[in-house]
């Protein structure tokens, strides 16, 4: 299957997404190239392989929590656009 630049219109319609003609173009070569590697992914032979639900370890590693001396504020701060009384300073995101 390869992909079209009606068919990447048709999903960035659905992802409310402005693509140029340019764009279209690129992402149907890309998104086709995507789809021929799937299919060879798809040809490989498995029997050998045990199915897995999971990858990762049966259980959570965790550490303990300690308390542990925290960075230096100056340090801290020492890249900082911005800085108050020894706090980052950022542009407000409520009103009031």
């Amino acid at each position: 299957m390869s992909f079209r630049k009606e068919d990447v219109e048709y999903v960035a319609s659905l992802a409310r997404i402005n693509v140029s003609e340019e764009e279209k173009g690129v992402l149907a070569d890309e998104l086709s190239r995507i789809l021929h590697f799937a299919g060879q992914l798809q040809e490989l032979d498995l029997s050998g392989v045990e199915t897995t639900s999971h990858i990762g370890l049966d259980q959570t590693v965790t550490r303990r929590d300690e308390a542990r001396p925290s960075l230096p504020s100056d340090v801290a701060l020492a890249n900082a656009p911005e800085q108050e009384d020894q706090q980052f300073k950022v542009p407000a995101v409520l009103e009031g």
